[in-house]
């Protein structure tokens, strides 16, 4: 049983898993590590570490600066697994989801990306202009690895490829919740909820929720549907505008409320199953 696996049969469905994103080498490389244990500590059950690129399709204007300050830090894969190890020596039950794009990783080969990854102790990767239909090779070798491959399922994703994503799919799938990039507004939950139903008839896998998710308001309402809930460019725009010596600090302050309006949502849905 994989860290992610486990990580979702520790929590059982009685609340959703906390899930925020960091570009990994923002605000600067020496940062990441301490601001991924500071992420645990606040109530993290799973990171989703983004892969610096300087093309992202799906990335707000929030994430794309802060893959533009680690990429000024030269931060490439090669950091990147070096400071996953690094996060490994203290932490090895915390799951860690890579995400990012395909370009990166052809320069590097995916068969060396997925054995570096697998080494420096990465759990999933998610990729984000990687589709289905072109992902058996890299998914079966991903398995091969013991790496869970996530996949994104959008409000405006077919019923076929919902079905074919399912059947790719390990460790959770990743639903976005809006038509556009992360940090959009807009969020009704009442939808994501009734897309959630869809997926669920297609999968046995945690459904996650992403993009848009801003406050522990946006959270809790999700609390009734989501199996995870993912936080990233209102954590980013946080620990941007912190001094550096306070990121760690300021990523906590952000991430607890959200974590503590988690913990309240399911305490009150159970309270409201056995009235």
């Amino acid at each position: 049983m994989s860290r992610i696996d486990q990580r979702f049969a520790r929590l059982g469905g009685r609340r959703p898993a906390l899930v925020p994103y960091l570009a990994a080498g923002d605000p600067d490389p020496e940062s990441t590590v301490p601001l991924m244990h500071g992420l645990v500590a606040a109530g993290a059950d799973l990171i989703e570490l983004g892969v610096p690129f300087s093309d992202p399709m799906a990335d707000g204007p929030v994430i794309q600066a802060a893959c533009e300050r680690a990429l000024a830090h030269g931060t490439d894969l090669d950091t990147v697994f070096e400071l996953m190890a690094r996060f490994r020596r203290d932490d090895d039950e915390t799951p860690v989801v890579l995400m990012g794009y395909m370009n990166p990783i052809e320069r590097y080969r995916p068969e060396r990306f997925l054995k570096r990854a697998a080494e420096a102790g990465v759990d999933g990767v998610l990729i984000v202009d990687l589709p289905p239909e072109e992902a058996a090779v890299f998914n079966q070798a991903a398995r091969k690895s013991g790496l869970d491959q996530i996949f994104l399922i959008s409000p405006t994703t077919t019923e076929r490829r919902i079905r074919m994503i399912c059947e790719l799919a390990s460790g959770f799938v990743y639903y976005v919740a809006l038509k556009g990039i992360t940090g959009a507004s807009h969020l009704v939950a009442t939808e994501v909820g009734a897309a959630l139903d869809r997926i669920r008839a297609q999968t046995r896998l945690p459904v996650g929720v992403g993009f848009g998710i801003k406050t522990a308001r946006d959270a809790a309402q999700l609390a009734l549907w989501a199996d995870a809930v993912v936080v990233g460019s209102a954590l980013i725009e946080r620990i941007a505008a912190a001094e550096r010596s306070r990121a760690v600090a300021a990523a906590g302050a952000f991430l607890e409320p959200i974590r503590d309006a988690l913990v309240e949502a399911a305490a009150r849905r159970k309270r409201a199953a056995v009235q």
